[in-house]
């Protein structure tokens, strides 16, 4: 195995050690940082430049794709769970949630961009490139590199550790759900896009939703049923996106929509 190919590993093990250590530790908050210290190193070490990491601003049909996906997707899951009558809002504060929606879909653009995107669809994804492999394989390998980091937030005590019968759910989801900003990245070339759609995935899903035993301002309590990112529901509902939006990029071809910046 040559270097360019051992870098990528190097990196990502690193992360899931520094990651895991953290949260085993009860900092789990502060456990994303190192992915900017480690980004930043590989970086430098690999002379990648901006536009291979993903740092330019991308096709306005990215953009839209972006804000379109969780809307779409967290706003489908809403309204099943509405017409299920799986909701109990006795108990919502609209004020709270929506401030924590707009902070965190706008603030979190910063935050997503300097961790994980950053480090997965940005240094990781230019670094297999560099090593030669094509997109489809780099998008499958960032995808379950970003499912595998996130196994010690959901399986220690983190606060948002999940039930172990939620836990395989939630992996597979979170491939998915890389695989779909995966092909963001393709489409637009840009880490920045990415970026705004976990931001707005984040912004929405968490306060509606709620995460690890905490229950959102939705007051759903039945979350491996209808959880986005741990129920049955949101990995149906993240599958069928991703099959329509794979198929989308292959009638586009990738170097064409990726290739092209404004």
């Amino acid at each position: 195995m040559n270097l360019s190919m051992k870098r990528p590993i190097i990196g990502l093990l690193a992360a899931i050690a520094i990651t895991t250590a953290m949260d085993a530790n009860g900092l789990s908050v502060f456990s994303a940082l190192p992915l900017l210290l480690l980004t930043g190193v590989f970086w430098y070490w690999e002379r990648l430049s901006a536009k291979e990491i993903g740092l330019v601003w991308g096709r306005s049909r990215g953009h839209g794709l972006a804000v379109l996906y969780p809307l779409l997707v967290l706003g489908t899951i809403t309204l099943i769970v509405f017409l299920l009558g799986a909701v109990d809002l006795s108990g919502a504060d609209w004020n709270k949630a929506g401030l924590n929606m707009a902070l965190m879909s706008s603030v979190g653009v910063i935050m997503v961009l300097l961790t994980e995107e950053g480090f997965f669809r940005g240094w990781l994804w230019a670094s297999l490139k560099r090593a030669g492999l094509n997109d489809r394989q780099v998008l499958v390998r960032t995808s379950i590199a970003f499912s595998l980091w996130h196994i010690s937030a959901v399986s220690l005590e983190t606060g948002f550790d999940l039930p172990a019968p939620q836990i395989p759910v939630y992996l597979v989801n979170a491939v998915v759900i890389g695989a779909i900003w995966g092909m963001l990245r393709l489409i637009s070339g840009s880490v920045l896009v990415t970026s705004v759609s976990h931001a707005v995935w984040n912004g929405l899903d968490y306060p509606l939703f709620g995460f690890g035993s905490k229950i959102g301002t939705l007051g759903i309590t039945e979350t491996a049923i209808y959880g986005p990112e741990v129920g049955v529901l949101g990995l149906i509902v993240n599958v069928v996106f991703a099959a329509a939006l794979w198929r989308w990029v292959n009638q586009h071809p990738i170097e064409t929509v990726g290739s092209k910046q404004r």
